[in-house]
């Protein structure tokens, strides 16, 4: 059977057929299309699911991207340009990311996923990113396509999955790992020195400050390989 691997949902507002807003738990497309042809079985998580429940289902799990994360959660004071706070959502993954590790279940946080997983293991983040760096972090047009290069740490995991030193990817934040959680290592970095990626020391645990699900399927060489690096650490648990 192929390993199960769920994708935590963005709640939000949207448009429908129906009068005013209705609220939905969503997830882009490209998610589940990486997670099967990497060979897992993709499932929407939202909220209202029991983590402990879940994770006894649950052969991996992908923390998607979306709001930033209440400062309360690493001791900080919220910075003004703080957004799209989702407390309910925020308990959900923090609670999620932790259940996971204690359980050895592989982990990709993406963007926002990213950073849940280094608060979630103690770690804080840079609230706003044009504070501390000129570089831009937010590049919405093109969203689909490389804003700058970012340099992998030689010997790490994430430089094994992706096959090089230097990569080059999209950006669409405003936020950044700032002290690492507990167990965690930076291993890939912006021009700017803003830490991109983060992986635990036993290979089971990526987070990633970009967003392979939104880049143009021209650069899956570099985005594939992360989700069928999860499937297959699902696929050794255990062993």
């Amino acid at each position: 059977m192929r390993p199960l691997v769920i994708v935590t949902g963005f709640q939000r507002e949207i448009q429908t057929t129906l009068p005013g807003l209705s609220p939905q738990v969503t997830v882009h497309r490209r998610f589940g299309d990486l997670v099967k042809r990497a060979g897992g079985l993709p499932l929407i998580a939202e909220p209202a699911a029991d983590v402990d429940e879940l994770l006894g289902h649950a052969d991996a799990v992908v923390v998607n991207g979306g709001g930033d994360v209440l400062p309360e959660h690493y001791g900080a004071e919220a910075h003004p340009e703080v957004k799209m706070l989702d407390p309910e959502r925020d308990r959900f993954e923090l609670d999620l990311v932790r259940g996971a590790v204690e359980r050895g279940v592989p982990v990709l946080g993406v963007c926002r996923g990213h950073h849940v997983v280094n608060v979630a293991l103690g770690g804080t983040l840079i609230q706003h990113l044009p504070d501390v760096t000129d570089l831009d972090h937010d590049v919405r047009d093109p969203y689909d396509r490389p804003a700058h290069a970012l340099r992998v740490e030689r010997g790490s995991r994430l430089e094994r999955i992706v096959g090089a030193g230097e990569i080059e990817v999209n950006t669409l934040h405003h936020q950044a790992v700032d002290e690492l959680g507990e167990g965690l290592a930076a291993v890939a970095r912006a021009p700017d020195g803003v830490v991109e990626a983060i992986e635990s020391a036993d290979g089971r645990v990526l987070g990633v400050q970009w967003h392979p699900e939104l880049m143009h399927p021209d650069y899956d060489e570099v985005q594939l390989p992360l989700f069928r690096a999860l499937v297959e650490a699902a696929r050794g648990r255990g062993t």
